[in-house]
């Protein structure tokens, strides 16, 4: 039962991790759009508040199924 706890452990770090990463780069290239054409700031916000959670949504969803075969073992 140990090793489960590690390992879901280490899956929720790696999962969090990456989402940061996502949203990090999402994040980096709205910027960049910006920065190129200042006039569309208003629509590169729009896509960057969808592509947010569509980013996360792996991350969350890879730490529900983690502790869900934690609670079934």
């Amino acid at each position: 039962m140990g090793t489960i706890a590690i390992g879901v452990g280490i899956v929720a770090g790696l999962a969090a991790l990456a989402g940061a990463f996502g949203v990090a780069i999402v994040v980096k290239a709205t910027l960049e759009g910006i920065t190129r054409q200042p006039e569309l700031k208003g629509q590169l916000q729009t896509i960057m508040f969808i592509g947010i959670p569509l980013v996360e949504a792996v991350p969350i969803i890879s730490i529900v199924i983690s502790i869900l075969l934690y609670l079934q073992m």
